[in-house]
């Protein structure tokens, strides 16, 4: 993901080792840069693939998000923003296309330069591009967004300045960032980080700054009313500096954008039926068949659209804490998901409409695939072995019930794992040598959405390990709670999603790395250590291979599923999308499908 631009001198330089078939990851097109290979899009290319280029400009949309915002300031520790925010108001040096896994074009930028280890990067800042205020987008600012976000910003950009070894301005409009680790991915993530305005903070604590003050952007679209913890209006910009790039054709199309907030899901729906809201994504595809047959859609003022793509399906289901006994010990983890009826659960709550998901990156080509592991990918996992639970290297599936509520099988299964770890029967309870039950906590949200279904689920769950003999009691708690017990890790299984992309990178090592397995607040929710799978991310990190590549995620795809940490359920490989029948979108889709990329940016409103 690093758009190189080399200099006449360096291409004269490197053009007989270019025929010569240097690896494509150099990344030789100046007018774009891929992770692995060149670029989809050619030089001069007009649009993107997935747009309309000749959308109409114009109308006014309304969102609706659940719970609250303290905070207009998405950079910052402090606060919660609204979550859209980030996407809307501001840019970085590249923008993505997600036509492609992972591939960048210059948007703030002009030029991009990085050596064939891509030790460093270095971007050249377009002479047009200007903040809202317009007043010129300098490197100063560049460096003094990276330095203080790095330093001062939110966690999720704290990482990446660690891996910078020194920033520096080569010209007029140029910076170049040197890296102090084998990377190949960090060029790329440089491409992307946020740039704002230093001069907004002269004399400001960063950290500290007044939650209501918006910091200054360069993007399509401004905050031009807010009402804390109420509402939240986007304004089209139209002096916005970078209308006329090929990048931007066909998007951000509405003139406005507003948030309202909401208490609960049930609320929010009432409000879309009524035609206060715009669009609504309905997650439950059993409510999908019922729900969606209010007078409005009937009159044909709201139209039900699906969107399909071919990314992972990820990670959603019930996590479990391994730092805690007995979920430590694998063999009660596997009892735990033989006991979760899936294909029954499934029918119930969704009317069997959606797949399970069956490893973390199923639905796609990165995924560990059936049977034992071979190849490159058997190689690169043999030095573990010793290390690895059964499955990773043998082949691992999930269990499958028969459907029905007893799912007698399974149970007998899970009872058997149990035995195995220690755990019998006593006066109707199951536990261990020592006399103690087992008894666990699922800890969910109240009124979250993606957690409404797993609540239902939950409860046929701790029917059927009732039959086991073991207690599974449901802890709702709000928001504020939620996040604290999460972060410290108080709980022993909880609600867990992880998207996954077709180009995953330095954070997996958050999600599953050994430095967040006890450090509070990681992402690392199921605690796992295991040296085999940073292995694994290291090799996808450095190798330029993009088939070198694939095995790693393969192999990595195997021990996160052997490791049964998480208790899977349906994926959602198509989104489903209610909306105004004005609201209109493209004809070809991206591979990446739905997502804040998609809508609203690429939609538009046929409104008279």
């Amino acid at each position: 993901m690093r758009l190189v631009f080399f200099s006449r001198i360096r291409l004269a330089a490197c053009g007989i080792a270019l025929l010569a078939g240097v690896s494509s990851a150099t990344a030789e097109s100046s007018h774009g840069i891929a992770m692995y290979g060149v670029p989809a899009l050619p030089p001069g290319f007009t649009a993107l693939p997935y747009v309309n280029p000749d959308a109409p400009k114009g109308g006014t949309i309304v969102f609706g998000n659940l719970g609250s915002f303290d905070s207009v300031n998405p950079f910052v520790v402090k606060g919660t923003p609204p979550w859209q925010l980030r996407f809307w108001a501001y840019e970085s040096l590249m923008g993505r296309s997600y036509d492609e896994p992972f591939s960048l074009y210059g948007l703030l930028a002009e030029s991009i330069e990085t050596p064939e280890d891509r030790s460093w990067v270095e971007f050249t800042l377009r002479p047009e591009a200007t903040f809202s205020d317009g007043t010129p987008v300098t490197v100063e600012d560049v460096i003094w967004s990276y330095e203080t976000l790095g330093t001062e910003g939110n966690l999720r950009y704290r990482g990446f300045w660690t891996k910078i070894d020194k920033i520096e301005q080569t010209g007029p409009r140029s910076l170049r960032l040197t890296f102090n680790d084998t990377d190949r991915e960090l060029a790329l993530i440089a491409g992307l980080r946020p740039v704002l305005k230093k001069q907004q903070w002269d004399g400001v604590a960063f950290a500290d700054a007044d939650p209501s003050e918006v910091p200054i952007g360069t993007a399509p679209y401004i905050v031009s009313d807010f009402e804390l913890g109420r509402s939240i209006t986007f304004s089209r910009d139209p002096d916005y500096w970078g209308n006329s790039l090929a990048l931007r054709r066909g998007t951000n199309n509405f003139d406005e954008m507003r948030l309202e907030y909401f208490g609960d899901q049930t609320v929010l729906f009432e409000a879309f039926k009524a035609g206060e809201l715009s669009a609504v994504r309905e997650f439950n595809a059993a409510k999908w068949e019922t729900d969606y047959s209010f007078a409005r859609v009937q009159d044909g003022a709201v139209v039900k659209t699906e969107i399909p793509d071919q990314t992972p399906s990820g990670m959603t289901g019930l996590v479990m804490n391994t730092r805690r006994a007995p979920l430590d010990d694998w063999r009660v983890r596997q009892a735990l998901i033989e006991a979760f009826n899936f294909e029954f659960i499934n029918d119930t709550l969704t009317g069997g409409n959606l797949p399970r998901i069956t490893s973390y990156f199923s639905n796609s080509y990165l995924a560990m695939g059936s049977g034992a592991a071979t190849g490159r990918v058997l190689e690169l996992l043999e030095p573990f072995k010793d290390t690895l639970l059964p499955g990773a290297i043998e082949g691992y599936e999930l269990p499958v019930s028969d459907g029905s509520e007893r799912n007698r099988e399974n149970l007998r299964r899970a009872r058997a794992s149990l035995e195995e770890a220690g755990w019998t029967i006593s006066d109707g309870r199951l536990r261990n040598a020592d006399g103690e039950p087992l008894e666990l906590r699922v800890l969910l949200q109240h009124g979250n959405l993606g957690e409404e279904e797993m609540q239902k689920a939950v409860e046929i769950y701790a029917k059927a390990l009732e039959r086991l003999g073991i207690s599974l009691t449901t802890e709702l708690v709000d928001g504020a709670q939620y996040v604290e017990r999460q972060d410290t890790y108080d709980f022993d299984l909880t609600f867990f999603r992880r998207a996954l992309s077709l180009s995953p990178g330095n954070e997996q090592m958050l999600y599953w790395g050994s430095e967040g397995a006890d450090a509070p607040g990681s992402r690392n929710l199921m605690g796992m250590n295991s040296p085999a799978a940073e292995a694994m991310i290291r090799h996808m990190l450095t190798t330029s291979s993009s088939e070198e590549f694939q095995a790693a995620t393969r192999g990595l795809d195997r021990i996160l599923t052997s490791g049964r940490y998480v208790i899977p359920i349906w994926q959602y490989a198509t989104s489903r999308i209610a909306h105004d029948a004005n609201m209109k979108l493209p004809e070809s889709l991206p591979i990446y499908g739905d997502g804040i990329h998609f809508m609203p940016e690429v939609w538009w409103s046929a409104a008279d």
